[in-house]
This record gives structure tokens, C-alpha cells and sequence, in this order.
């Protein structure tokens, strides 16, 4: 009876180490997602820290333009810390955000550089200008909702995305839905697991894979799946309540949901399972 569970090992453990899984530094034989949604439809806007991000956290924008007809614009807070590697960070995330369907913008060229707590603390002028430049892209695209890092989120540019994104909220004035998401560090409190289905699941490694000078040093595409299974299982509680039955869908995303009045977060004492079959529009309380 041990050899079922031998057999299951070993075909994760195949899966992880798999060598003949395709990288993708152009498009050619992949057939990208249009962009669909109508002129005047909502924006949700990602600000990514780094690219690659932008598939990671990615669950929660992808349904809503698929499914709910927003306009998805990820916004590349920076392009790495490597001036040497921009160039081709900058292509992969191109390659990246057409595959799923997503407007890209830079934040200037080359991307933000420094946005961290050290930046904010100690440098009030260069913090400030990165602030206004978060500021006029929110008053460009006036998001519906904005998806960034919680502020616990460990590395250090995703705190600091964390920090700036809701600097410059508050300095526009703006109002919308805010996404916390995870990645580094787990969140005290989610309060959202959102399903992929195995074809959004899928597209978000595709356009992972884009980003080849990442994952060739650090095969994190291949353990998304692994990554978002363990999601689920923790959003079963966290998410769907201490004792509750856990969700039977294979693969989710954690996000804390929260509504930004112009001036502060206001936090909700709803929690959310959303499956594939769910309306998406359901966590804009």
C-alpha cells in the first residue's frame, strides 16, 4: 500500500525537476490573449515590483478580465536592480504581459530604483518624486482596483512597493478596491482565496516562462502549481474559517481585499472562497 504514496512522490518530484520544459523568449508558437475589454471598462491596475510579479500575483487580475471585462495594466514599479539585465527584463516582461492580455507600463525608464524603507525614511525628496510618479498614473488610469504586496511581504522592493503604492493613493486622493498580495511572506490575514482554473493556472506559468534569465537561475514556474496548491490549503482555514470544509479546487491565490476611501484602508470582516464558476465581482464590497 506505501507504493501509492511512493508513486505520488516520485511524480512530484519528476515534475519538479523537469529538464524539457520549453522557455519562451519569443512568442513564436504561442498564440497571446487579446486585450477585450471595452474602452470604458474598469482598470485594475497590478503594480509589480519586479517583472515576473505580475504572473505571480497575477490570479486576481487575470478573472477579472477575463471574466468580468477589466482592463488589466501592469504597472513595472521597477525593472530588477541589475542595470545590466533591464534591457532584457524589460523584453521578457513585454513577452509576459501580451501572452495574458495585459497593458504594460513603465513607471520611467529603466524603472524605479531604491524604493524601499530606507528610501522613505531617509530620503524624503527621492521618496517624494517616486510617490508622484505612482500619483499620475493613478490619475491616468483612475483603477477600479489595485493590486500590490502586503507590507510585510519580506523583500525589501516589495515592502517598499507596498508603502509606495499606498503613499501615492492617499496623495491622489483616489478611491478603489485594494489587493494585499503574498509571495515572500505569508499574510497574518487574508481574507480572499481566489481559484485559477488549470487554464488560467497554466497561462500564468506560460507567461512565467517568458521571463527566461529568472527562471533558468531559479526554476519558480515549475513550483507555482505547488506554490498555489498550498494556497488552498491554508486558505481553507485562513480564508474559509477555522473548521471549515476545505475547497476541492486544486489551485488558488491569497489576497486580503480591502476598500481605500480616498484617505485610509477600510478593512471588511467578509471572507471569501471564490471558485472558477464564481462571480469574480463578488470581492468589490
Amino acid at each position: 500500500m506505501r507504493e501509492i504514496y511512493l508513486d505520488l512522490v516520485k511524480a512530484h518530484d519528476a515534475l519538479l525537476q523537469k529538464k524539457d520544459a520549453p522557455l519562451f523568449s519569443s512568442l513564436d508558437g504561442l498564440q497571446p490573449h487579446a486585450d477585450t475589454s471595452a474602452a470604458n471598462a474598469p482598470v485594475v491596475l497590478i503594480f509589480a515590483p519586479h517583472p515576473d510579479d505580475e504572473c505571480i500575483i497575477g490570479a486576481l487580475p487575470l478573472r477579472l478580465g477575463r471574466e468580468a471585462g477589466f482592463k488589466v495594466v501592469n504597472i513595472a514599479v521597477s525593472q530588477g536592480s541589475s542595470l545590466k539585465r533591464q534591457p532584457e527584463r524589460w523584453a521578457e516582461l513585454a513577452n509576459a504581459c501580451k501572452y495574458l492580455g495585459f497593458e504594460l507600463r513603465e513607471t520611467i525608464p529603466g524603472g524605479l530604483m531604491d524604493v524601499n524603507l530606507k528610501t522613505r525614511e531617509g530620503n524624503a525628496a527621492a521618496w517624494a518624486e517616486k510617490v508622484d510618479v505612482i500619483v499620475k498614473l493613478i490619475e491616468e488610469y483612475k483603477p477600479a482596483v489595485c493590486v500590490f504586496p502586503n507590507d510585510n511581504d519580506y523583500h525589501a522592493v516589495h515592502i517598499g512597493t507596498h508603502f509606495l503604492a499606498m503613499d501615492a493613493l492617499r496623495k491622489s486622493g483616489h478611491a478603489c478596491h485594494v489587493a494585499f498580495s503574498e509571495f515572500w511572506r505569508q499574510m497574518d490575514k487574508p481574507n480572499a482565496l481566489i481559484e485559477t482554473s488549470v487554464e488560467d493556472t497554466t497561462d500564468l506559468i506560460v507567461a512565467l516562462a517568458c521571463h527566461v534569465g529568472e527562471v533558468e537561475r531559479n526554476p519558480y514556474h515549475l513550483r507555482l502549481p505547488g506554490w498555489m496548491a498550498d494556497n488552498v490549503r491554508r486558505g481553507a482555514e485562513v480564508a474559509g474559517g477555522q473548521g471549515a470544509a476545505a475547497p476541492t479546487f486544486s489551485f488558488g491565490t491569497l489576497y486580503r481585499i480591502e476598500r481605500f476611501d480616498g484617505k485610509t484602508s477600510i478593512s471588511t470582516e467578509q471572507k471569501f472562497t471564490v471558485a472558477a464558476k464564481d462571480d469574480i465581482k463578488q470581492l468589490l464590497f
